[in-house]
């Protein structure tokens, strides 16, 4: 950086204003200007300081400043790219001071998103550990048991290797959940896109779920629909997203409950509506329900089953859509999910 002593620059202009006066004075007293003449003088003299002064302070300030504005810029903010080539031009203190502002206050978002990143980074292998933890553990217990003797205990071993299968059923489906969210974020999963009619997979949906609702005593509800509701999808992908959300209703949901889904005309959209009354999600869990493994209530989500991923596949996928998905709830009131999805083009 350029420095510019602030005694050496106070003397020099002032020594350049005490001449300039000199010679001022010095053309009043040797000379036979009029009066409006030596008020035409004073003003040249006037614009004359005027002009050296602002050009000496302008110069100071961009040499002291640039170096500030260089560093500033040549750190990728707002959308500018790294490498991008510097263009400097005095804005005026009040201008510097707002960009400096801003740039701390960047500064600062970026720093907290990335310590909010590396706390998610520590709580999801803390939660992937954990879950992939509890069946290996669960097998080795089955599979010691067995080695020590129980292999020929015709009471214990077939239903000791029975209970390993179901533990080796829950990893497989840990690492198959982790693997499809994997892939939607990547991009390497392309949704096959096909119209179809939503009522009808809705039906399907819950024809599936029927047992389920049934041992629950859940009724499971879609507002009556005249015609078809076309609309354009990977219509498996779309199964899958409307039966998360349905099973998770059902696992949840107060007994002798229901689970109703509505349809909204958005013009070129259709919102799908799921509402329930089961136990619903408090405010401070409501906006992490979306991450991997989170669970709201942990032993009562492990008891129900499940990897803990069926709603962050749900949100991935609709993002694949490039749609989105919104929840509401209450506690002990009940919970509703709205999505979107593109209407098929009428042909």
């Amino acid at each position: 950086m350029v420095s510019f002593p602030v005694k050496k620059g106070a003397f020099f202009i002032s020594l350049v204003v005490c001449i300039i006066s000199i010679a001022f004075l010095f053309l009043l007293h040797y000379t036979d200007f009029k009066y409006y003449e030596n008020i035409f003088l004073l003003i040249l003299f006037f614009l004359i300081i005027y002009l050296f002064l602002n050009s000496s302070f302008r110069n100071f300030i961009e040499k002291n400043i640039e170096p500030i504005y260089k560093i500033i810029h040549d750190v990728p903010t707002n959308g500018k790219k790294p490498g991008e080539e510097f263009h400097y031009y005095y804005k005026g203190i009040n201008a510097l001071q707002k960009e400096v502002q801003e740039w701390a206050e960047n500064k600062t978002q970026e720093i907290s998103r990335l310590k909010n990143l590396e706390q998610y980074r520590k709580e999801f292998l803390g939660n992937v550990s954990h879950e992939l933890k509890t069946p290996i553990f669960n097998i080795q217990g089955y599979i010691l048991t067995l080695l020590d003797g129980g292999l020929d205990d015709p009471k214990i071993n077939k239903l000791f290797l029975m209970r390993t299968e179901k533990s080796i059923d829950r990893m497989i489906s840990i690492v198959q959940d982790l693997s499809s969210i994997s892939k939607l974020e990547s991009g390497e999963v392309k949704m096959r896109m096909e119209s179809f009619d939503i009522v009808t997979l809705v039906n399907e949906v819950f024809e599936l779920q029927s047992m389920m609702s049934n041992e629950r005593e859940i009724k499971l509800i879609m507002d009556p629909v005249k015609k078809p509701l076309m609309v354009k999808a990977d219509r498996k992908r779309i199964m899958e997203v409307i039966t998360n959300l349905v099973t998770n209703a059902l696992k949840y949901g107060k007994r002798k409950g229901y689970i109703k889904i509505s349809f909204y005309d958005l013009k070129n959209r259709l919102m799908i509506e799921m509402k329930d009354n089961g136990i619903g999600i408090s405010q401070d869990d409501l906006p992490r329900i979306f991450e991997r493994f989170y669970r709201v209530d942990k032993s009562r989500s492990r008891e129900q089953g499940g990897t803990g991923l069926g709603l962050s596949i749900v949100k991935h996928i609709l993002e694949a859509h490039h749609q989105t998905i919104n929840v509401k709830s209450v506690l002990d009131e009940g919970t509703t999910f709205t999505f979107t999805l593109g209407k098929a083009k009428l042909i």
